[in-house]
């Protein structure tokens, strides 16, 4: 009888639905300030609760029952008076739209930095992302159509030293496992690419379509393991759900995807260095796109309001590898068994899943939220109890917003832990290290930049926020150590067991978000103070405490976003 009154639940829900006249539009990733500011709105109890934000871009017309998505208080756009905006048919059933107009620009003074800032490229000097567009509604279908200019002047930089010879083959085995190059080209870089542009057929609370968007998988706010929008949207299948299912159990969202990832055609530095007459680099692949499929599932159990449990995971290859249905699914494919028995179907398959929960309390304006993730599908339930440290990887964060003695303004708190560095000698030996992979070898990547956490592999991240806020506007503190390559730092130097040769980055930065009637201002602007760059460190005989090769570095970033009456 449950299971019964499951499925209506569920038809009535998506029957309901069809005849619903709301502007569908996503919020795409990379819009400033408009995701912030939704966060908060939820946590203050001004929209719905039962969103998880775990997969995004949100569809916040479904999500928060509002007519407009991109204007969740209907001060920004007005049809009945808008010289843009349009209602089409004799029923007025069509909708035509403008996308906001969208600039983004960051500069960097001396060395690459930055990370889930899209379509931009590991850059020094300036670059400049704009977008535009519009949102077409007819019935059941839908077509978003935004893409991305991106100018980068892609200066040189002094990247990986080319006098750490002695290191310079270890950093291989893993520069050999990725495609993560650390300058795009030798001149500038200019693209015009499809953006957050997708087409679809919205039949109820569901949605089936293609799209470029940047997707973002998990509870956290700055570091996703699984999908984050570090690295260009790619093209991909998706069938997800556009606003929680009600259900006699509670409320589910859901998403499954399946796309195609693109190579970057770039080296990493020194190609053609050679160690006693041998080349360092392996070619890898070149002519062979790379298929990715995944599922997310949340769940909000409707006994306990504000928890929302979840589970997500990917399967990552080679097309020209892809022979049976595991290979095409996400889910059912995990060929599980004991790790060191060979199983050349698992072993060609790069995968990840995680386990995720948030809890917000909308009275206390506070979340909480963790992500478990391991890098692989293949271990039996008996091996995680054991080990479930063995290719762990893990975020932490919280965010709590306290009134102030003025009406409506609130400290916000923040902060985050992330790490995917591995704590198992074995594991780091065996070159078990979140996002590289041994018959995958170009990562998981897509255009030279990886999916998941924007700092790369086995990176472990510490950061802190502290502001003041009001609706849409914000002025915080933010500070933040990550640790690059924790894994390679202990295969290099587990020897000499020195832990003078870490690569750390200092970051203390200054975050602005304000609004100008329709126009969205975005800054941030950030002093990376690098310890031991790229790991280098020079001895000497007689000092022990001596500098390595540290380096300052300047971050500007400025976002604009208008949207249009």
């Amino acid at each position: 009888m449950r299971f019964k009154n499951l499925l209506y639940s569920f038809f009535a829900f998506f029957v309901l639905g069809l005849n619903q006249n709301i502007i569908a539009q996503t919020v795409p990733l990379n819009t400033p300030v408009l995701e912030e500011y939704m966060r908060r709105m939820q946590l203050l109890g001004n929209i719905s609760d039962k969103s998880s934000f775990a997969i995004r871009p949100l569809h916040p017309a479904y999500a928060f029952d509002r007519y407009n998505g991109i204007d969740l208080d209907s001060t920004f756009t007005d049809f009945d008076i808008s010289g843009i905006h349009m209602k089409l048919g004799e029923d007025q059933d069509g909708i035509l739209m403008a996308m906001p107009i969208t600039l983004r620009t960051q500069y960097n003074s001396d060395y690459a930095f930055g990370l889930n800032n899209g379509a931009m490229i590991p850059n020094r000097g300036l670059q400049t992302v704009l977008s535009a567009g519009f949102y077409f509604q007819e019935g059941k279908f839908s077509v978003q159509l935004q893409p991305e200019l991106l100018m980068a002047q892609n200066k040189d930089y002094l990247g990986f030293p080319i006098g750490h010879q002695a290191t310079i083959l270890y950093y291989y085995e893993y520069m050999n496992r990725i495609d993560m190059p650390e300058r795009f080209g030798t001149g500038s870089y200019n693209k015009l690419l499809p953006g957050q542009s997708s087409i679809r057929f919205n039949p109820g609370n569901f949605s089936f379509g293609l799209s470029t968007e940047n997707l973002w998988w998990g509870p956290s706010r700055r570091n996703s393991l699984i999908l984050s929008n570090n690295a260009q949207g790619f093209l991909h299948f998706t069938a997800n759900t556009l606003k929680p299912i009600e259900s006699p159990i509670g409320h589910f969202e859901g998403q499954m995807i399946a796309g195609f990832l693109n190579n970057s055609g770039f080296l990493p530095p020194h190609p053609d260095y050679r160690l006693q007459n041998n080349p360092v680099l392996i070619p890898k692949r070149e002519l062979d796109n790379r298929y990715l499929s995944g599922i997310i599932l949340s769940y909000q159990p409707k006994w306990v309001p504000g928890l929302f449990l979840g589970y997500s995971a990917t399967n990552h290859l080679y097309r020209n590898d892809m022979e049976t249905w595991g290979d095409y699914v996400p889910f059912f494919n995990g060929q599980k068994g004991p790790p060191n028995v060979f199983n050349p179907i698992r072993n060609k398959r790069q995968q990840f899943s995680s386990g995720f929960f948030r809890w917000i309390a909308p009275e206390g304006h506070f979340e909480f939220y963790g992500e478990y993730g391991t890098n692989g599908n293949s271990r039996r339930f008996s091996d995680f109890l054991i080990t479930p440290e063995r290719n762990r990887g893990f975020t932490f964060g919280f965010s709590n917003l306290m009134p102030l003695k003025k009406p409506g303004q609130f400290l916000q708190i923040s902060a985050e832990m992330t790490q995917t560095g591995q704590t198992i000698r074995e594991s780091i030996r065996n070159l078990d290290t979140w996002y590289i992979h041994d018959h995958v070898r170009h990562g998981y990547t897509h255009n030279g930049q990886v999916l998941g956490v924007g700092y790369g592999p086995a990176s472990n991240v510490n950061w802190i926020e502290i502001g003041w806020v009001k609706n849409f506007n914000r002025i915080a503190f933010h500070f933040e150590r990550i640790v690059y390559n924790n894994d390679f730092y202990y295969f290099r130097y587990e020897l000499s067991k020195d832990w003078r040769n870490k690569y750390v980055d200092l970051v203390p930065s200054l975050v602005a978000d304000w609004r100008f009637g329709n126009l969205l201002v975005h800054g941030n602007f950030q002093y990376v103070n690098t310890l031991n760059y790229m790991w280098y460190l020079e001895n000497q005989p007689d000092q022990y405490f001596i500098p390595g090769l540290d380096r300052k570095n300047i971050v500007a970033t400025v976002g604009l976003s208008y949207i249009l009456k």
